[in-house]
């Protein structure tokens, strides 16, 4: 396929170079202009773009930017690309590293993706947000394979979901379907999915046991999750892009 992937940062980076070595034709775009990618690309093999050609590129669009920048992003960014094209949305929420807090996020009324749709005016499938990119570069192992990290798939989109889906499983990874992207709140930040390798049958299991519809408590015991990860991660100097 052309794929065109909107970020380079770690995740941009690890698809980019997996998705590259797998035979498809990739374009990648960051906020300082293709000049400033040309370390990515000798590292990954994609060809350095804007972020309106890489949008136009391809078949499919990853969108893997800080959550904070998307509604930075071109409002013409998708002008002309066709109904067809599945658009992939990878951000998570940090409010206390990166993001600041966003009403919307904090009351629960919006999932991440469904905030992030609604800015891009575009449909999205959430995935490869719960997977640390040195997983998702090195970890695919071929299907059948025992103890295959599952990745969750949510998003509205039938036709989209499944070609998501089946890129997934291309890069060696169990696709599961993660429902709608109203439930994608299963797999942010401060749950137990986040950033925790889960076969397909504890990732089920674990998707089943929230539940469909997030209830006050559950998103409030997720915010603290979340929060105190956050702190540990700021204890310990990581910074995020």
């Amino acid at each position: 396929m052309k794929i065109g992937i909107i970020g380079a940062g770690h995740i941009g980076s690890a698809l980019a170079g997996r998705l590259t070595r797998l035979g498809h034709a990739v374009r990648i775009a960051n906020s300082r202009g293709p000049e400033t990618l040309t370390s990515v690309a000798q590292n990954t093999g994609a060809t350095p773009a804007t972020a309106r050609e890489a949008a136009r590129f391809g078949e499919l669009i990853v969108v893997t930017i800080p959550l904070i920048n998307i509604p930075d992003l071109p409002k013409d960014l998708f002008e002309g690309v066709g109904a067809e094209v599945p658009v992939i949305d990878t951000s998570n929420y940090y409010p206390l590293l990166r993001d600041g807090f966003l009403p919307e996020l904090e009351s629960g009324s919006l999932t991440e993706s469904e905030w992030v749709q609604q800015h891009l005016n575009r449909p999205v499938v959430k995935v490869f947000n719960n997977i640390l990119a040195d997983h998702l570069a090195k970890a695919g192992q071929p299907a059948g394979t025992p103890g295959r990290i599952a990745l969750p798939v949510a998003g509205d989109e039938a036709a989209a979901k499944q070609k998501v889906m089946a890129l997934v499983e291309e890069l060696g990874f169990d696709a599961l379907d993660g429902g709608r992207l109203h439930e994608s709140w299963r797999q942010q930040p401060g749950t137990p999915a986040y950033c925790t390798d889960m076969t397909a049958a504890e990732l089920q299991q674990s998707l089943a046991s929230l539940g469909t519809e997030r209830t006050p408590a559950q998103h409030a015991q997720f915010l603290a999750n979340h929060a105190e990860q956050e702190q540990q991660m700021a204890a310990q100097g990581i910074k995020l892009k």
